[in-house]
């Protein structure tokens, strides 16, 4: 990779059927870029999925990926969301050391992060937390002195403010010659 790196969010719109993802993923394996993070879920219509796909890299690699995705049969629509306009969020769960000493502490760091704990054992605790990826990244740095045992990250949602979506774009923006 270049120095001079960027996150980037694609977005798509894809047919909901088996092999869709395999294909996509596959685009980027060939190229030797990595997803770094991936989210797939049916939309408000069964027959179409929305793939949300975080790329570190350049304008080179962000807009051969877009070419190369929008030659899929499967891909209806597809674009690059801008960090601006868009609301990002993600899910946490972790799995926390917290004896009776340090509950306490763990639920006044909830409270300031809007987390929820989901599970309580006599040792552990189950965390919840939802927002957008800075806020997990500092969440995450704040109760990694408990011992954080095992943690999952959803991935990145996104969708645009307002009455922008997806379905009514025409072009690709600034992203695509």
């Amino acid at each position: 990779m270049q120095s001079d790196t960027t996150k980037y969010t694609i977005s798509a719109l894809v047919a909901n059927k088996s092999g869709v993802l395999t294909r996509i993923s596959g685009l980027f394996s060939r190229r030797g870029y990595n997803i770094e993070s991936l989210t797939v879920c049916a939309t408000e219509d069964p027959d179409v999925s929305r793939m949300t796909v975080i790329l570190i890299g350049d304008e080179y690699m962000l807009n051969q990926m877009i070419r190369q995705m929008d030659k899929l049969e499967d891909v209806m629509k597809i674009g690059c969301a801008n960090e601006l306009d868009c609301v990002y969020r993600e899910l946490l769960l972790a799995k926390v050391n917290a004896n009776s000493e340090t509950r306490s502490q763990i639920t006044l760091i909830n409270e300031v992060y809007k987390a929820k704990v989901v599970d309580l054992s006599i040792d552990t605790m189950i965390l919840e937390l939802t927002g957008d990826p800075e806020k997990l990244d500092a969440y995450l740095k704040v109760i990694e002195p408990f011992g954080i045992l095992e943690m999952q990250r959803t991935g990145v949602t996104v969708l645009a403010r307002g009455r922008h979506t997806l379905k009514d774009r025409d072009c690709y923006g600034d992203h695509v010659n």
